[in-house]
């Protein structure tokens, strides 16, 4: 079975796959400073509730995008599994072209969504990845990364008014009733959740005019569902894409695709 981890800045994925579906998937908060052992007591825990053990895991591949994490991360796979772990940045062929100026600059989780994504809904595509960043990524008709934009999460934007701003408080993401905020709680949902959605609605717009031919929008990461039905602008919600890109890469590394 195939252990895939894939690790952005708030939270860590580990999943597993067992050569016909994924069976078990967990996260944990992003920890740059944990430990091997630290993640091996934690996913010893979860395996033993889903019925299963290291013993059953004989392949892993990691995508992270913490540098200072992959040490203890492939230490986990040394150890707890007996195996050498595929990175993707390292180690991995990913079987795409990469059209940027500086090839090793782009992020492992952007070139495995843009894998994920060819691999389910052909090409060309803009991949919008609503995480700590919030990213657009430009898949061509071939399956080569092409590039894109990075803009701050909407969790990040949240979090720099109640920091920077000593009368707002912190608050939940929603999806606020009407746009015009009638306090400040509701006037501050307004203007993330639909100032994002404006955000997204405009970059695409702008990335399809420059792009000059149809694209196909799909959005993924953990906090893309809020903007389901709020807007036209993105064709597909797909929650999996970045873990059927790990599962790709895999295949396309190991003779026997997943053990």
């Amino acid at each position: 079975m195939l252990l895939a981890i894939e690790q952005g800045n708030t939270n860590t994925l580990f999943a597993v796959h067992d050569g016909e579906r994924w069976i078990a998937q967990w996260r944990t908060a992003t920890e740059a400073a944990r430990t091997a052992d630290e993640y091996a007591v934690w996913l010893h825990q979860l395996l033993v509730m889903a019925k299963l053990d290291f013993d059953n895991l004989d392949g892993c591949i990691i995508s992270t995008v913490v540098p200072q994490s992959l040490f203890n991360l492939r230490n986990l796979a040394r150890r707890y599994l007996n195996t050498e772990p595929l990175v993707v940045g390292e180690n991995a062929e990913l079987g795409i072209e990469i059209r940027i100026e500086k090839p090793s600059e782009a992020g492992a989780d952007r070139l495995v969504n843009a894998v994920g994504g060819f691999i389910a809904y052909g090409g060309p595509l803009i991949l919008v990845d609503s995480g700590t960043a919030t990213t657009f990524d430009v898949v061509g008709a071939d399956g080569a990364f092409e590039g894109g934009l990075i803009a701050p999460g909407i969790n990040l934007s949240l979090q720099a008014l109640h920091t920077a701003a000593a009368k707002l408080p912190r608050i939940a993401i929603a999806r606020p009733a009407h746009v015009i905020g009638k306090d400040t709680v509701t006037a501050m949902q307004s203007g993330v959740f639909w100032g994002y959605v404006a955000l997204i609605e405009g970059l695409i717009a702008r990335i399809k005019a420059e792009y000059g031919r149809p694209l196909t929008v799909v959005a993924t990461g953990g906090v893309a569902s809020l903007f389901e039905g709020a807007t036209d602008a993105i064709d597909r919600f797909d929650s999996d894409l970045t873990i059927r890109g790990l599962l790709e890469i895999w295949r396309r590394n190991t003779t026997s695709g997943t053990k």
